[in-house]
């Protein structure tokens, strides 16, 4: 007989309000509480699916030190759900130290299937995407250059996250360590009203957005070496 599932980790649309499954609905009513990573964006998704819950601040910043009185919670018999900002827990957002925790106390964690950036963006970039790595946000300082000559080898497609103002660093950087000659994609404001993708080579996407002002959230799709 399967165990009373403790957490319940709940991905959220990273657009467009109707990205989400009716199972997301109904755990995010029926849990105790809600942990959010940004309580004003996830209660504009309970208001437009008339969701009254208690929300529960949990984010990068307080984490570590709740983490532990969380679970205590938990193991008293509350159940809880974890939503982030957009997408799906755990993906370059809070949530593996709490899973993490929970595991180790014995307690049922179950995640749901449902929205996350990089996977449109993958398979819409037109670059094999049978075998690809998921690097998520690169650091911003030190082990930057050592992980870019790490993945200059690496035959899979490679995912990247970035934010809009970083994007030109980061093309100049994929051609001093990968070459120009690379296919890739930039895919940004998935699922949104200004949703788009761009296609070309990594001079060319250098080109077209290093003077170019953009905003979003952006996924950046490279080719691997052949």
């Amino acid at each position: 007989m399967k165990r009373q599932v403790a957490l319940y980790l709940v991905p959220t649309p990273v657009g467009n309000l109707e990205d989400i499954t009716l199972r997301a609905v109904r755990i995010l009513k029926e849990v105790d509480f809600i942990l959010s990573e940004d309580t004003r964006k996830t209660r504009i998704l309970l208001n437009h699916y008339r969701i009254r819950n208690h929300l529960v601040p949990h984010h990068q910043y307080n984490e570590h030190r709740s983490v532990y009185s969380l679970v205590e919670q938990l193991k008293s018999g509350r159940v809880a759900a974890l939503v982030t900002e957009a997408g799906t827990p755990s993906i370059s957002d809070p949530g593996f130290l709490l899973v993490r925790a929970c595991l180790q106390e014995g307690l049922e964690v179950e995640c749901l299937p449902g929205p996350t950036a990089f996977l449109p963006a993958l398979v819409n970039s037109g670059i094999p995407c049978d075998t690809f790595l998921f690097v998520g946000f690169l650091p911003h300082k030190k082990g930057r250059q050592s992980r870019l000559k790490e993945l200059s080898t690496a035959s899979a497609t490679l995912v990247f996250y970035e934010s809009p103002h970083r994007l030109s660093k980061l093309f100049a950087q994929l051609i001093e360590f990968f070459g120009s000659g690379r296919a890739a994609a930039v895919s940004r404001e998935l699922t949104k009203i200004h949703e788009e993708t761009v296609r070309g080579t990594l001079q060319e996407l250098h080109d077209q957005y290093k003077d170019r002002e953009i905003k979003g959230e952006i996924v950046v799709v490279v080719e691997g070496k052949k």
